[in-house]
């Protein structure tokens, strides 16, 4: 296989970005990486020290190279994908409901520009001037502070005392063992175990009127998914109906046509029965009525008077002449 021939500058850089990720890094692994001989690897050594860029090495059979403990090097390097992610993620930021999110895009938008070269920083500009998501219905959460203590009380496994406000205004206080954090449905979330109540439960930030960390830690349970978790509670919250409908299709058909949350699904020997929970019986119909496969309503009878109400205004439309 002919060798691949490379600039001794971008050598020089990859020699740097290796010692940024790895940490630590054998010379011949090194050497083996910029397909170099060891001569050659000194010398690029070499050529980043009298850039002021602090590395040491350690002699004999099996030694390498680090950066000195403690360096760290702005965020010169990154490709295009990484742009192109930091770009995006800096977009969203403004439209996640955090409420210092716009003075600190800016401020982060400016420090990378001071570091990234021309042609990446055209790149970030590009994303920021012409790309927008529809994160519209992100509401306010009131304080960025109550998602920074959440988190690290989760990742830490530190409970915390929370002061809530529920919808209704009342106030009420309880310890609270952060298992993770959500974005759903235009709000954040924090889902967890609840002393107060003795179960998990979730809470929405924008409510939170206060919380401490407390010294006591708790373990949280392996893998836990807080979208998922926010999902079913939304599906089995109570409401006005309970709706119990068969689907005569396959379980990953079935979820793929209703959207998350909208209920608890079953396989069973006779297709798939949807649990759901609905204050608004037409708009239920409305989504039974677009389905590509046929369906039995089981419950409520009212239900089906919905869909039936709902296919003949369809009927109409599509039978009736359009005006002159």
């Amino acid at each position: 296989m002919p060798r691949t021939h490379y600039h001794p500058t971008t050598r020089v850089l990859a020699v740097l970005e290796l010692l940024q990720a790895h940490g630590r890094i054998s010379g011949p692994e090194m050497a083996r990486r910029l397909d170099v001989d060891a001569r050659t690897l000194r010398r690029y050594i070499a050529i980043l020290e009298e850039f002021g860029i602090p590395i040491t090495a350690e002699r004999g059979r099996y030694g390498g190279y680090a950066l000195v403990a403690g360096f760290k090097l702005p965020p010169m390097m990154f490709t295009d994908d990484e742009a192109l992610a930091l770009s995006v993620g800096l977009l969203a930021a403004r439209s996640l409901g955090l409420s210092e999110a716009q003075p600190a895009v800016s401020s982060a938008q400016a420090k990378l520009e001071r570091v990234m070269p021309a042609k990446l920083n055209k790149r970030l500009r590009a994303i920021d001037e012409t790309v927008t998501l529809d994160l519209s219905r992100a509401a306010p959460t009131g304080d960025n502070g109550a998602l920074a203590t959440l988190s690290a009380a989760a990742q830490a496994q530190q409970r915390v005392q929370l002061e809530y406000r529920s919808a209704q205004g009342e106030q009420s206080s309880r310890g609270f063992d952060t298992y993770g954090l959500g974005f759903r449905g235009g709000r954040w979330y924090a889902a967890g175990f609840c002393h107060l109540r003795g179960c998990l439960r979730s809470f929405r930030l924008d409510r939170i009127a206060s919380v401490q960390p407390l010294p006591i830690s708790f373990a949280r349970p392996k893998d836990f998914d807080a979208l998922a978790h926010l999902s079913f509670s939304v599906a089995t919250m109570p409401r006005a109906h309970a709706v119990r409908v068969r689907l005569d299709a396959e379980l990953q058909d079935a979820r793929r046509w209703f959207f998350d949350g909208i209920g608890t699904f079953e396989q069973t020997d006779r297709g798939v029965l949807l649990h759901a929970q609905t204050d608004h019986l037409d708009w239920f119909a409305g989504e039974l009525a677009r389905l590509p496969f046929d369906f039995s309503i089981e419950q409520p009878d009212a239900l089906r008077d919905a869909l039936a109400s709902r296919a003949r205004r369809l009927l109409d439309s599509a039978t009736e002449p359009s005006p002159a």
